[in-house]
């Protein structure tokens, strides 16, 4: 007797079966995109028949737009709850760290946003995402900017190029993943924050200090 017919199959309940799926296709879509993945692959990544992913998703676009609006809703989460507090530069730190972070410890998460979505999903494309979050910084600086007498109504442009830069650099950082999160979190607070002419040469988070 083989040891596979010695263990008796774990029979999962529709919820961890569900949860199974979206493990695999989240993994799958990462590493071949949507187009090339299959959902024979993904049964057979499961040890399941193709009917019962059909089951759970319809196919194979409704389980890749599940997926998409998890990784979406994470992220987003991750950077709004990030921008609290008073300090205006802390918020920019501990956003640009939360984004890193979600890099880092949702990398496949992160690599399927990336890519241009052929599937219609509830929480929309990662352009969308990233204005969702621009809205949020634009509060932060617009309260920054009346403070020095700046001009608030700039606030909205100066988000986007916050957090387009910061977008931008993850999806670099996504492949070379070096140097650590918290140094490229610094250079890109440095950048943002000093801007080119007041760049320091070794800068630091002052997250904690």
């Amino acid at each position: 007797m083989t040891d596979s017919e010695a263990r008796p199959r774990v029979r999962m309940t529709g919820k961890e079966r569900r949860e199974q799926l979206l493990d695999v296709g989240r993994a799958l879509f990462a590493e071949k995109g949507f187009e090339v993945t299959s959902i024979e692959e993904v049964a057979a990544r499961a040890g399941v028949s193709k009917p019962v992913v059909y089951e759970h998703f319809g196919g194979k676009e409704g389980l890749y737009a599940v997926v998409v609006d998890r990784a979406m809703r994470s992220l987003l989460d991750a950077v709004i709850s990030a921008l609290t507090g008073n300090n205006p530069r802390a918020l920019v730190e501990q956003a640009t760290l939360a984004l890193l972070t979600y890099i880092e410890e949702e990398t496949d998460g992160f690599r399927i946003l990336v890519r241009d979505s052929p599937v219609a999903t509830s929480t929309g494309t990662f352009s969308s995402l990233l204005n969702d979050i621009a809205s949020q910084v634009e509060y932060v600086l617009r309260q920054e900017f009346s403070a020095r007498h700046f001009n608030a109504d700039l606030a909205g442009m100066y988000s986007q190029m916050l957090v387009g830069m910061v977008a931008l650099t993850g999806q670099w950082w996504l492949e070379v993943r070096q140097p650590s999160r918290e140094e490229v979190a610094a250079h890109l607070v440095n950048l943002g924050w000093n801007g080119l002419r007041g760049l320091v040469a070794e800068p630091t988070l002052e997250l904690g200090s």
